[in-house]
């Protein structure tokens, strides 16, 4: 199987965000941003295999500021680790008040997906061609993560 570099998957998606993803508060709620998180994320993966795939895991989500009605949300997603059937994509999310040109980081998640086949069974992912210090970087820190998940899950 033939190698894929990094930015030939990486999507940017920009959402503005209107009363109707807000909570009581006035903020955008978190459920509403963690499927846009999702989306990003799943275009990413379907984009590197060219099949179908499915979340298997969400190992953080990490909101830092909060998202307001007006704000528009600009998530950037790339694959920072493929194994032999699944994928770790990163996503960053940005809120940009349109009227300031204030942008504020305001969530991180990393979601691993798993790539399948006609059939619904996992299949092969193509491997991924690290081009830059930064892919290589994202890469390590993507591989510490994975053992992590694992040492987890053979103690739980």
């Amino acid at each position: 199987m033939q190698g894929k570099r990094i930015k030939d998957s990486s999507v940017i998606m920009v959402q503005p965000m209107s009363p109707q993803d807000a909570n009581h508060s006035g903020n955008v709620q978190g459920g509403v941003i963690m499927k846009l998180i999702d989306m990003a994320g799943t275009i990413v993966a379907q984009r590197h295999t060219r099949t179908n795939g499915v979340t298997a895991s969400v190992d953080r989500i990490d909101f830092l500021h909060p998202v307001y009605v007006g704000d528009v949300l600009s998530l950037k997603a790339s694959l920072n680790l493929v194994g032999r059937t699944s994928m770790e994509v990163g996503v960053r999310v940005e809120a940009e008040n349109p009227l300031t040109g204030e942008i504020r980081h305001t969530a991180s998640a990393y979601l691993t997906y798993v790539a399948l086949d006609k059939s619904g069974k996992p299949t092969g992912v193509p491997p991924l061609i690290l081009e830059t210090d930064d892919e290589k970087r994202r890469n390590d820190d993507a591989k510490a993560r994975r053992e992590a998940r694992l040492r987890g899950r053979k103690r739980g």
